[in-house]
């Protein structure tokens, strides 16, 4: 993924911990320290004598989501007890509330990796994913932080997965940027809830509470789609490029175009809606698509399955679940932000993976814009040479030797 072209880039490096999950065998101890490492988030004065543990690729890091932090803020003015749906628990800070027992959601492969360390048995879902299951009976006090940023189809999917999963007389904490279409989706909430009102505002950040009334669940928006490059695309709300091709994307692989991939083993870092990896395999190669968010995980299975297309695509931070797995070709379009902020960590990441898993003559494909200085880490993984720079676009290569 990528974002706008002129935007200011803030680099990362937060102090290397020892990570306390599992780590990939194949993986060089510093960088396993370096991105996978649980640690302590940073926190403001006003969460002061709270911990809550985070890491690269979790919103709000090195700190906290600063719409949670509001949250957690209201709920804690509010004495909230008892048990609370976090339907986006990020790194559980919710679970800092005095006599709140946290029922964790998350689709984030990151967050769920904190989530584990800090002791919580987190559950893995999206927005729509029936909870009852794990949960029979519904917590009367759900939160929700919504994601804005991922568009209105993603937005509206929350406030939906909000209503069906609070029982009716139950309470919803939502919280969001202004900025990000809050009130636009609080009114949406107010409409199928019943009643409710903001209560609690901090410069951009809001939070609104709202009590449900019974009544239907409103509907959840349906995928979109398109057709690029010969594949058939499927794209769910909140995935990155779900309606139409990204600029970045159609660069790389219009560059793309000719290469040799029958037979090859590709592994498509970043998948998304997964039209690179079915690309891919519609050229012959045997591929692995993989996305930390668990909503692109199956926009992609999706995408292969429509256009009867065979690959593995797995939930996972970065490769942190790839076990020995190598690869002839790494082909990616990282992303630099994570919620609200610019930040490098998961695309150096991403880099260093190919570092590790390429087969000796594979060669790391990556996208990005112009300013984003990714060529020194590409150097760890072999020879670089520049493909195409246009539209405020570069392609650049690197080669395992």
């Amino acid at each position: 993924m990528t974002g706008k072209g002129k935007q200011k880039i803030r680099l990362n490096r937060p102090e290397a911990r020892r990570a306390e999950g599992q780590r990939p065998e194949v993986a060089e101890p510093a960088e396993a320290e370096r991105y996978f490492g649980v640690r302590p988030a940073t926190l403001g004065p006003r969460l002061d004598r709270l911990s809550v543990l985070t890491k690269p690729g979790v919103r709000g890091f090195p700190g906290v989501d600063a719409a949670q932090a509001l949250l957690m803020e209201t709920m804690r003015k509010d004495r909230v007890r008892g048990e609370v749906l976090d339907l986006t628990a990020m790194g559980g800070l919710l679970g800092s509330l005095q006599g709140v027992t946290l029922r964790a959601v998350e689709g984030a492969a990151a967050a769920l990796t904190v989530l584990k360390a800090a002791g919580f048995d987190a559950h893995a879902a999206a927005p729509g994913d029936e909870l009852r299951e794990r949960w029979p009976e519904r917590p009367r006090t759900v939160a929700l932080v919504l994601a804005g940023d991922r568009g209105n189809a993603y937005a509206f999917s929350q406030v939906a997965w909000a209503h069906a999963s609070t029982p009716p007389g139950g309470t919803l904490y939502i919280a969001g940027d202004r900025d990000k279409g809050f009130d636009r989706y609080v009114r949406a909430a107010g409409t199928a809830f019943g009643t409710g009102e903001t209560i609690a505002r901090d410069g951009g950040m809001r939070v609104a509470k709202l009590i449900r009334r019974p009544g239907p669940t409103p509907a959840f928006p349906e995928p979109e789609g398109y057709e690029a490059f010969g594949v058939r695309v499927v794209g769910l709300p909140g995935v990155f490029s779900a309606a139409r091709p990204d600029k970045a994307t159609t660069l790389l692989l219009e560059t793309l175009a000719g290469l040799p991939l029958e037979g090859k083993h590709v592994l498509d870092l970043g998948t998304g809606t997964g039209l690179i990896g079915a690309w891919a395999a519609g050229q012959g190669a045997q591929v692995t698509l993989v996305d930390g968010d668990l909503q692109s995980v199956r926009s992609a299975r999706a995408t292969l399955a429509a256009n009867g297309l065979h690959g593995e695509v797995i939930h996972s931070d970065v490769d942190a679940e790839l076990g020995e797995r190598t690869f002839d070709a790494v082909l990616t379009n990282p992303p630099f932000h994570v919620g609200r902020g610019v930040v490098l960590d998961v695309a150096r990441e991403f880099i260093a993976t190919a570092a590790r898993r390429l087969n000796p003559g594979g060669t790391l494909y990556l996208v990005a814009n112009e300013p984003l200085p990714y060529e020194a880490a590409m150097r760890e993984v072999g020879a670089v040479r520049e493909l195409r720079r246009e539209g405020g676009f570069k392609v650049v290569e690197a080669r395992r030797a």
